[in-house]
């Protein structure tokens, strides 16, 4: 049968992987080999996907994947009985046991680094391992850190603390060197091409088995390593322990136990990484598959074609830089980078195809299934030498309860929809709403302390308007909105630290693919009610570029927080108080619909085809860290303050000059003679249609390219810093429309840049600035006559 007629608590044997392509080599990496045992534990409430658990971790796949893996032996599993042998936690001996280490680490003396000459480190891992939290206690920094695969999209450099010779580059998290997205290509590109001085390859301790087989390829490279056991907090108080001098013999290279989050072992660390790295102790082991006299063996078979392999491509290997026994196995798998790098002479092309079809032959497996069979079992024994397994970890426990109503068949959906609901109530009417009034208050009576001041000493009318009217205003309208964004950032950061939104991108894959998406996309676009940038760049994590350039098209539809400050003092303005978080909740769902017509219209035209498969590691629940909520609602206050005392206050500037000056440059009679009533005038006959045909309406979009906050300087500014008077410029029901263009018409120019440097193109940011801005008009103007239709206006 195939996996997906398993029931849910059934559990199975591999017995063969369809399928082709980089999908396939994925699924091997991940796991899913040959007499593997799988069990299924859930399917999603709307019948797709399935969650399956393995080698001691959950993945998720769709029943189209599942279709093409065949399993035997369905079985109810067992609990297996926790082995009471070596609970106690062992003492890492630190680094008294370097010398003994040393014996079985090639130590390169002639390329030795003196003490004091620059090094490079590069800190790699699968995702969500722990990476970014690790180099945030090597470094100091402060990246933000969160509980689903793919939080790190682009490479970090850092200095480890007290190591000012030492740099170490953050990469995004990769399960093999075999690149499945383009995230990945990074790590790959990085490892293979900048060759660093050492290699800090992170392993999460609560599921070591998936997680040595990038360590595995990693040794390969013939860089000098150190194995960081992570979460070892963990293990040991699951009763579960490594017999970590053991692992260390076995693989060849020094092994430290470390908890990222509790700053456990840290030091140890870099202490060994440093050493290795000056003294260039490779890994003293590359040899995975031992020799077997048996031809029937599958594991000497793959031995014995890799061996002759690596004579071979020895002097190829040495001419492109490559490590020759790395060449062989990725060259055996069938890497296709690999291969065109290489660029084998036909003669030998063909001379190792003949070997790769012996040992396929032998083995009764395809290549890569024989190389990723072949890996596994030497970490199967490995783990059985080493890893006394752990009971059920509270965190899984509790994850399975809460997955019951977070993921539950009926419960699943609603649950979503109240999170979100309460997130926009608690943000816009409750606790963002209060510290709103608060900070407003309190510019308010900074601003009148300075317009005392200004007034006593008799400063220049003209100064007097440029400080109170322009500087003070412009900006203080701004930031009277901070506490309302960082309440945002605040719960979306707590949604992506417990890992819930990895379980949104399960629940909702079956409806995302009806508009041409995978799951996967909804984490860039619950991104994106943050902010633009980084959920742009989070398209990384989608291997399809198909996936990735849709889903860049419709984040900008999801309202980032900086259009907050617009739609505060439109709708606190027109809006009675017992409907504004209705108003603003309508606002978001609106933006949701148009990106779904939207997508609807991609699919059927310029993005014809099926989205991504949907194969994604689902983390256990995790109580929020304190400090790295912190951390993100401090990085984003201070990027706002930023952004309101430089962008926005030059702005506020240019605006308060060409509304107080004529082209002249003499003081202008009244606000129509300005220069900015000339220019706005040039573009205002565009907005007629919409209801808003004031000059200082087109003015305040115009600036709002720049940042979506300067659409609220600009009025503030243009209204002489009073802005009760907006009803001047609008109707309540003009207001509406207003709002409707400020959610959907073109995003800031920092997103605009994105876009661009992710697509690959001018052509494609202008194309996004266009489509959004006609999308913009076209919906607003429907509001407007659906208004005169039925007389609101």
């Amino acid at each position: 049968m195939t996996m997906d007629q398993l029931k849910p608590g059934q559990s199975a044997y591999i017995l063969s992987i369809g399928g082709s392509g980089a999908l396939r080599h994925h699924l091997l990496d991940m796991g899913l080999t040959p007499q593997t045992e799988v069990t299924l534990q859930k399917i999603a409430p709307m019948g797709d996907p399935v969650q399956i658990k393995l080698r001691g971790y959950e993945l998720t796949l769709r029943l189209d994947e599942a279709q093409k893996i065949t399993v035997e032996q369905v079985h109810e599993k067992k609990a297996l009985p926790h082995s009471e042998q070596r609970r106690t936690a062992v003492t890492h001996p630190g680094m008294g046991e370097l010398g003994r280490v040393r014996s079985y680490h090639f130590h390169d003396s002639a390329n030795e680094i003196p003490k004091g000459a620059n090094i490079r480190f590069a800190l790699a891992g699968n995702q969500n391992c722990g990476k970014t939290t690790l180099f945030n206690q090597l470094t100091g920094a402060n990246q933000h850190v969160g509980n689903f695969p793919g939080v790190t999209v682009d490479r970090k450099d850092g200095v480890i603390r007290n190591h000012l010779e030492a740099v170490v580059t953050d990469l995004p998290g990769i399960y093999s060197l075999s690149p499945y997205s383009s995230e990945e290509i990074v790590t790959r590109d990085f490892l293979m091409d900048t060759r660093p001085d050492g290699i800090i390859n992170i392993v999460d301790a609560t599921n070591i088995e998936r997680n040595l087989y990038l360590t595995m390829q990693i040794m390969e490279l013939g860089i000098p390593v150190v194995l960081a056991l992570n979460m070892m907090d963990e293990v040991r108080a699951n009763g579960g322990s490594i017999r970590v001098n053991e692992l260390e013999e076995i693989l060849g290279i020094p092994v430290v136990p470390i908890s990222a989050a509790k700053n456990e072992g840290i030091e140890e660390l870099i202490d060994h990484a440093l050493h290795v790295a000056r003294y260039r102790e490779v890994p003293g082991r590359v040899d995975f598959c031992p020799a077997s006299a048996d031809e029937h063996d599958p594991v000497g078979a793959v031995h014995r074609c890799i061996h002759a392999a690596v004579h071979m491509l020895e002097l190829e290997a040495k001419g492109k830089g490559l490590p020759a026994r790395f060449t062989a196995t990725k060259l055996v798998e069938n890497d296709h980078l690999i291969a065109e790098k290489l660029s084998l002479s036909t003669e030998k092309q063909t001379t190792f195809e003949h070997m790769v079809a012996m040992m396929e032959k032998e083995t009764g497996l395809d290549r890569e299934a024989a190389l990723a069979n072949m890996r596994f079992s030497f970490i199967e024994s490995l783990c059985a030498k080493t890893v006394v397994r752990p009971h059920e970890s509270k965190e899984h426990r509790r994850s399975m309860a809460i997955d019951r109503i977070l993921t539950g068949k009926y419960t699943a959906i609603p649950c979503f929809a109240g999170i979100m609901a309460l997130v926009f109530v608690l943000t816009f009417n409750v606790i963002g709403a209060a510290l709103s009034d608060w900070m407003g208050a309190g510019i308010d009576a900074v601003v009148s302390l300075i317009d005392r001041l200004l007034t006593s000493v008799q400063v220049n009318p003209i100064v007097h308007s440029l400080v109170i009217d322009g500087i003070c205003g412009g900006v203080g309208s701004v930031l009277s909105m901070l506490p309302t964004i960082v309440t945002m950032f605040f719960f979306l950061s707590i949604l992506e630290d417990t890992g819930y939104i990895a379980r949104v991108a399960f629940v909702m894959d079956r409806l995302l693919r009806k508009i041409g998406l995978s799951g996967r996309s909804i984490v860039p676009m619950l991104v994106g009610f943050g902010c633009s940038v980084p959920a742009i760049m989070a398209t990384r994590t989608l291997s399809s570029e198909r996936d990735r350039k849709m889903t860049i098209l419709l984040t900008p539809f999801m309202s980032c927080t900086a259009k907050l400050p617009i739609y505060t003092l439109m709708i606190g303005t027109f809006f009675p108080k017992q409907y504004q978080a209705l108003a603003m909740v309508g606002l978001y769902a609106l933006g949701i619909l148009c990106g779904i017509l939207y997508a609807l219209i991609l699919k059927k035209t310029k993005y014809r085809g099926e989205p991504v498969p949907f194969v994604m590691e689902l983390p256990n629940y995790r109580l929020p860290s304190a400090k790295s909520v912190w951390q993100l609602i401090a990085e984003k206050a201070k990027g706002f303050a930023k952004k309101a005392f430089t962008i926005i206050f030059a702005a506020s500037i240019v605006i308060w000059f060409l509304q107080t000056f004529d082209v002249r440059l003499n003081v202008a009679a009244s606000a129509d003679q300005s220069i900015l009533a000339l220019l706005g005038g040039v573009i205002a006959p565009l907005f007629i249609p919409l209801g808003f045909e004031d000059w200082r309406v087109s003015t305040a979009l115009i600036t709002g390219f720049t940042a979506k906050e300067n659409v609220v300087s600009t009025l503030t500014v243009l209204l002489g810093g009073d802005v009760s008077l907006l009803g001047s410029l609008f109707t309540p029901f003009t207001a509406i429309v207003f709002l409707v263009f400020t959610l959907l018409y073109t995003p800031c120019v920092a997103a605009v840049a994105t876009v661009k440097r992710e697509m690959g193109g001018t052509k494609a940011a202008v194309g996004t600035v266009i489509a959004q801005c006609a999308i913009a008009w076209i919906i607003a103007f429907a509001v407007h006559s659906v208004g005169l239709l039925v007389g609101l206006v």
